[in-house]
């Protein structure tokens, strides 16, 4: 939390067009973290009890259809080609400025866009559908009818959910996080609530995909009400779509959609190809990717709010200002990264088996263990990157994004079409290892002047020093990395538990962060009408 304190006292110094005190700016920061967190809190939730729910009262099969149909239609998602993040940029910016006509005419660029990726995603879906049958073949027959309607009814709401989704990226744009993060707190909640009904009543699949598609359309309305009541100064309308601000964003949204589509290659087919060529193998594979994805939202709602602070800080900051910012928020992803995913590689066995039962346990272990060291490589990264799209300089990344996309995607066709889905997940850990190298010896290379730091400097600070984190883990190695049967023991966890808190707590963290840290706590604890007497 001390980082993002100087932060937010650093933009409060650097900015001529804001009033307010270093701490309402931090309070205001600190704020969005933890809305942001909130919903990660309840992401968390409904990721741990439903499908825990689910795999104890679907058949495999039919749960393992349940999956790719989320799937396929969260694809549509994926054709944002990052216009939120461009049209929660230029707010952010011209907000700053107190323009609001270029602030809406940005927006309304990007609604524009928006509505052509909503038309592409009901394009996309209706294609979905129709090539079930060829997409999982090794599927029993019997499904494809249910499949094919709950992709068309899950497909069609997200396409509504992208357009609407403008309206959300101008309250981030705003830094008002509270709004967009309340609305997907209750799409989730909602989204959980009735597919659990619609199970317990024995309902089909086409019922789970009806009662998800009126819960998307209902919270994409909600956003729109919002911006409505709340923020109508930033107006949204086709007639304010100036050209030139149009070209504006589609050059910024051109470079930043390589990104996106690396995502899909990354982490948006792995499960589509696992049924494609190992059917049998989906529901277990898609269990293994819930906990290794939970890091990546972790991570990114830690650091998304930085996103728009950055945008600000990088015009009235110097590169090595920025430089040593990008050094500081590496160290802490990086130490988040290890906290969170170390657990589940040590403790993946007894957790898998309180979660989903010992059948799901044993077959998903393996993925889980290789999906979580794949995530923590490639989002050691996630600070630069976030950094990067706030100063636009993404373009910078591009080799390393297209790299890591065509490595990941490749390996995986190749490796699952001869030993199954084992094959996918070594396929994204290869793609980690190249997207992590060509970041540091390729795309830093390029971003000096914007973030001026010593790649030698950054490795060793924000990488190596609190990657010693991991000691223990590697260790302890041949007294938890056992056979999936059995699980380490209560000493070994003690031990491996306290060693690894301590390297983190006096070694990951400097002398300062750790007095920050302490303040903060106490401040949250004890009231501050007792602490003054």
């Amino acid at each position: 939390m001390g980082s993002l304190d100087e932060v937010a006292e650093t933009i409060s110094e650097s900015s001529v067009s804001s009033h307010k005190k270093p701490a309402d700016l931090a309070a205001k920061l600190s704020k969005n973290v933890a809305i942001s967190l909130a919903r990660v809190s309840v992401n968390a939730l409904v990721a741990l009890v439903l499908p825990a729910y689910l795999t104890h009262h679907l058949p495999t099969t039919t749960y393992g259809a349940w999956v790719l149909i989320l799937q396929a239609g969260t694809y549509v998602s994926f054709l944002d080609l990052g216009v939120q993040t461009g049209v929660a940029k230029f707010v952010a910016e011209y907000d700053a400025k107190d323009d609001k006509a270029a602030a809406s005419s940005h927006a309304s660029a990007g609604f524009a866009m928006m509505a052509i990726a909503g038309l592409l995603g009901l394009c996309l879906t209706l294609f979905l559908a129709w090539q079930v049958p060829r997409l999982f073949r090794n599927m029993p027959p019997s499904l494809y009818h249910d499949v094919r309607i709950s992709v068309l009814l899950v497909g069609s709401s997200f396409s509504f959910a992208l357009v609407c989704s403008v309206f959300s990226a101008i309250f981030l744009g705003l830094q008002r996080y509270f709004i967009p993060m309340t609305i997907s707190i209750v799409n989730k909640a909602l989204f959980a609530a009735v597919i659990v009904v619609a199970v317990a009543f024995h309902g089909s699949l086409v019922t789970m995909g009806m009662v998800v598609a009126v819960v998307n359309f209902i919270t994409a309305l909600f956003q729109v009400v919002a911006w409505h009541k709340m923020v109508p100064h930033i107006r949204i309308s086709f007639s304010l779509v100036d050209y030139r601000v149009f070209r504006r964003m589609l050059h910024y949204c051109s470079l930043f959609s390589i990104w996106t589509l690396g995502m899909l290659c990354v982490s948006g087919l792995d499960v589509m190809i696992v049924g494609h060529y190992d059917y049998n193998q989906t529901a277990f594979y898609s269990i293994a990717t819930l906990p290794a994805n939970f890091i990546i939202v972790v991570l990114g709602s830690i650091f998304g709010p930085m996103m728009p602070a950055s945008s600000a800080l990088s015009t009235q900051r110097s590169a090595i200002e920025m430089g040593n910012l990008l050094s500081r928020a590496t160290r802490y992803g990086t130490i988040l990264l290890l906290l969170t995913g170390l657990p589940l590689m040590v403790l993946g066995l007894p957790i898998l088996n309180r979660w989903v039962g010992p059948t799901y346990a044993l077959s998903s272990l393996g993925y889980l263990r290789i999906l979580i060291l794949a995530n923590i490589l490639r989002n050691i990264c996630q600070p630069y990157a976030t950094m990067l799209a706030a100063t636009g300089k993404q373009g910078a990344a591009t080799i390393a994004a297209i790299s890591e996309a065509v490595v990941n995607l490749g390996s995986s066709l190749y490796l699952a079409s001869r030993y199954g889905a084992v094959g996918v997940a070594f396929g994204t850990l290869l793609g980690s290892f190249v997207s992590l190298s060509l970041h540091f010896t390729v795309s830093m290379h390029f971003t000096n002047q914007t973030l001026a730091i010593l790649r030698r400097r950054l490795l060793i600070a924000g990488v190596f020093r609190p990657g010693l984190i991991a000691l223990p883990a590697v260790l302890l190695l041949p007294f938890w990395w056992k056979p999936a049967s059995v699980s380490p023991s209560t000493a070994i966890v003690v031990l491996w538990g306290v060693s690894s808190l301590l390297i983190a707590w006096f070694w990951g963290l400097q002398r300062e962060e750790r007095s920050r840290l302490i303040g903060f706590l106490k401040r949250q604890l004890i009231p501050t009408n007792i602490a003054s007497h």
